[in-house]
């Protein structure tokens, strides 16, 4: 069975949120304007190194696709959990359908020892339901948006994570938790 971890880096608004409504971003700062000061922020970079594959949800790749700019996961692979067909999908891109479990064992087959970088609200809730989740990287961002995609949408009830470090730069604080094993 394969060694790598599952994942999360992702950011969030102060009251919880990882798009505005209509899936927007415009809130987020631009990461490379990001100043961190030497701190030790784990930098988008940094965790893609350690990735060998990417799972995400076929709303975020949809978003994704929808931005208009290069694929930005180069050449490593993706699977989209969906049931639809992916259209004018990139080479490295393909679909998958199957459980929570089915599509993280898969995820972790193809990253061949790396790391899966686990993308996308309702994926995420329902690997951390599972117990799946081996890490969260959440860099919180100083903005109410006040309605949109919530990082943690109905899920199965209370979660706690053990604080591994904190990170303060630029206007952001990055958290990196471990969730905490039911009791």
């Amino acid at each position: 069975m394969p060694t790598g971890r599952i994942r999360v880096y992702i950011a969030c608004s102060l009251d919880g949120y990882i798009a505005g409504p209509d899936h927007d971003l415009s809130w987020l700062p631009d990461p490379n304007t990001l100043d961190l000061g030497g701190q030790s922020a784990i930098t988008y970079q940094d965790f893609m190194a350690e990735v060998g594959a990417l799972l995400m949800g076929r709303t975020t790749y949809d978003v994704v696709q929808g931005l208009g700019i290069p694929w930005p996961y180069g050449a490593t692979p993706v699977l989209v959990a969906t049931h639809r067909p992916l259209t004018s999908a990139p080479e490295t891109a393909r679909a998958l359908e199957g459980g929570i479990d089915a599509l993280l064992d898969e995820a972790l087959r193809v990253a061949d020892g790396g790391d899966v970088y686990l993308d996308g609200g309702a994926l995420i809730r329902q690997a951390l339901d599972a117990g799946r989740v081996d890490e969260l990287i959440v860099t919180q961002i100083p903005a109410l948006l006040g309605a949109g995609a919530p990082l943690y949408p109905g899920g199965a009830g209370k979660l706690a994570f053990d604080p591994v470090a904190t990170h303060r730069y630029g206007p952001t604080v990055q958290w990196v938790l471990r969730p905490r094993p039911a009791a």
